[in-house]
């Protein structure tokens, strides 16, 4: 999602913002010394005992405060959420890193997040739902509790001290204790009064050490609108939709910085310290010996803005360390496709802009005749839907789409299918199936799933299956030159698949008569 409010309505382009990001963060490294440093990533993972608990408002209010202080901070998100690291963005003007154990392995991960904590003075991550909750009801693999045990970082909890008093000792003995190994080295209590507080401290510390768990309780939070974010059927009301939302989040930061202990936090985060030979700037799973500048690479065209703002970071550095140029347009505000080698239509909220997104006709108009010249395309949930002929709102009022997928998108009220899925060609197709272009047989992509619309034709080329292999369905259109469908595909997980996709974009600029094109952007 886009990072300052307002941004189209004020004229400012999807472009101009992605590099004001960037040229934020390096300016904050720039800024910085690194005498006397440390090597390595302090860190700490915010958790919590169940969604609901604050995290995103807790996280961001301490990116606010200890940036108040004067250090460079980084933000991570465990699991494959998009939103919660769009708030991450709003506050330091700079990525967010997803951290998620089913789309990477442990070694992957370690070196992610060491590429991304490159010059920080703190990376705070913020956890995914319960801190042991994983990827089914009876697992903990690809939970927060797994990012933080992989990964050596020190555990925050904030625990809801609403209508509890004695028995908050309970529920963090018991989350201390699920695992010998939890690594919770802190407390944070959530709405909790100033009068109260200091109390709650003393009688919690008190009972904890009693109990063999000398846990400290570093601070409250206090009842207040600054830390209320609105919510929707996706999770939180994005950023760009938020009015006021920086002024918010920086009355958050400061309400923090008198009501928790900072300076306990930063040593706690400290012993998060990774040896320096433990260091590195590669991602295993965005980065390889084939990796190249290309300077005649394709142009690929990715839609951004308030109704398309679902981007993985790794899939998109990907993408350009094969060789593709990324241009970023806005389907709502933009008049025509940018000239461009490869079409990404990515996740976010088009059902909620289904009128405005219809009114643009030239916009789908010139969508639909770059698919049906040849130029390739990947869609995915929200940019699935765009596809379609005909989007349904909210208010059951059908408005005309680009008219690619032959079908209609619908509201179903309720969560269609959720979860991490496995992607694989559909068995009993030939060798020359178009599916076989995108992916070989027995090859498999991972993502996931979460969206309340569904579709009259979701497609059949592609099998999407648990990860417990208890259930699978039909879905992806996939055609020589579109993958469309609902899962949200995470690239590195299967970089033959981002190959082939490059593959295709650089045929189609070789046969279009644009070999020569502008050098690739880093």
């Amino acid at each position: 999602m886009e990072v300052a409010q307002n941004d189209i309505a004020k004229g400012r382009s999807p472009e101009s913002r992605y590099s004001e990001n960037r040229s934020a963060e390096n300016a904050l490294a720039g800024n910085r010394s690194s005498a006397g440093r440390k090597q390595g990533v302090p860190g700490i993972l915010l958790a919590a005992p169940a969604s609901g608990s604050g995290k995103t408002a807790v996280s961001c209010a301490l990116m606010a405060a200890f940036q108040k202080k004067g250090l460079a901070v980084k933000a991570c998100k465990c699991g494959p959420d998009y939103i919660d690291p769009m708030f991450h963005r709003e506050v330091l003007g700079v990525d967010s890193e997803n951290l998620d154990l089913f789309f990477s392995d442990e070694d992957t991960l370690e070196k992610i997040y060491a590429r991304h904590g490159e010059g920080a003075d703190l990376v705070i991550t913020e956890g995914v739902m319960g801190y042991y909750d994983g990827m089914s009801l009876d697992s903990a693999k690809a939970s927060s509790y797994h990012v933080a045990r992989t990964l050596k970082l020190p555990v925050i909890l904030v625990v809801s001290g609403r209508g509890a008093a004695l028995s908050l000792a309970a529920v963090i003995k018991g989350m201390a204790e699920y695992r010998r190994d939890s690594g919770i080295q802190g407390i944070l209590l959530n709405q909790v009064s100033a009068g109260l507080y200091p109390r709650l401290k003393e009688m919690l510390e008190r009972e904890l050490k009693s109990m063999g768990h000398p846990i400290p309780v570093l601070g409250y939070i206090p009842r207040d609108p600054a830390f209320c974010f609105e919510s929707r059927h996706l999770g939180l009301v994005t950023p760009e939709e938020t009015d006021g939302l920086k002024e918010q989040i920086r009355k958050a930061g400061d309400i923090l910085s008198e009501t928790v202990d900072l300076d306990q936090i930063l040593q706690i985060a400290e012993s998060a310290v990774m040896q320096e030979g433990e260091r590195t700037d590669r991602c295993g799973g965005c980065d390889g010996p084939e990796s190249r500048k290309c300077p005649d690479g394709p142009c690929i065209a990715v839609a951004r803005d308030r109704a398309f703002c679902f981007y993985y970071k790794d899939n998109l550095e990907l993408l350009k360390k094969l060789g593709c140029r990324l241009v970023f347009f806005s389907p709502l505000s933009d008049r025509q496709l940018p000239e461009a080698d490869g079409i990404i239509l990515g996740g976010g909220y088009p059902e909620l802009y289904a009128g405005e997104l219809s009114s643009n006709r030239s916009m789908g108009d010139s969508i639909r005749r770059a698919i049906e010249k040849g130029v390739p395309c990947l869609a995915e949930c929200g940019g699935f839907l765009y596809l379609h002929e005909t989007l349904q709102d909210e208010n059951g009022r059908e408005w005309p789409m680009a008219g690619i997928i032959r079908g209609k998108a619908f509201p179903t009220g309720r969560l269609s299918r959720f979860g991490y899925v496995e992607i694989g060609r559909n068995h009993g197709g030939g060798p020359d199936t178009a599916a076989d272009s995108w992916l070989a047989p027995g090859e498999k992509i991972r993502g996931h799933e979460f969206h309340y619309w569904d579709s009259t034709d979701n497609g059949s080329s592609c099998t999407a299956a648990k990860p417990d292999g208890k259930r699978s369905w039909n879905c992806i259109h996939a055609e020589k030159n579109f993958f469309a469908g609902f899962p949200h595909l995470y690239l590195p997980s299967c970089r033959e698949f981002a190959e082939r996709f490059v593959g295709k974009c650089r045929n189609y600029q070789k046969t279009s008569g644009k070999g020569d094109g502008p050098l690739c952007l880093e």
